[in-house]
């Protein structure tokens, strides 16, 4: 079976990039053989619509399931509209994460894990804080209990 899996490097031994639609590599493995074959994402400075365009990308070249880090609604969409697997929540190294494929261990995702324009370290919420209040105590309130 020929997966893909999103990765920070060009070889198996790389970490899992968190990101599926900007990850900096993608790593196509026969899971049979464990030949792979890393790609730079073709993807990763597009505008808008780079996890639309990683999901072609990938059903263009015949994958069957995807495991990456975490994936958005448009994506998760387009992914699943090619017929392909996804599994997300995974981190270690790109052979860690096919062995645990490969043994049954990874369980395919019903949605989308975090909501669009997710960036890491931001938490996978499907709300992001985008307000520009600035804090720092400046309401001079004199609330009392």
């Amino acid at each position: 079976m020929k997966i893909a899996v999103s990765s920070t490097g060009p070889d198996i031994n790389s970490s899992i990039d968190p990101r599926f639609g900007r990850c900096q590599y993608f790593v196509f493995v026969d899971t049979e053989t464990m030949d792979f074959k890393a790609t730079e994402n073709p993807n990763i400075m597009g505008v808008s619509g780079v996890g639309i365009q990683s999901a072609q990308f990938m059903a263009e070249r015949g994958v069957k399931a995807v495991l990456t880090g975490n994936c958005g609604p448009n994506a998760f969409s387009s992914l699943q509209a090619a017929g392909i697997e996804v599994i997300t929540g995974v981190a270690g190294t790109i052979k860690e994460v096919v062995e645990k494929f490969k043994a049954g261990e990874l369980k395919s995702t019903a949605q989308a894990n975090v909501g669009p324009y997710f960036k890491p370290g931001q938490g996978a919420t499907k709300f992001p804080g985008g307000g520009r209040g600035g804090g720092m105590g400046h309401g001079k309130g004199r609330g009392r209990f």
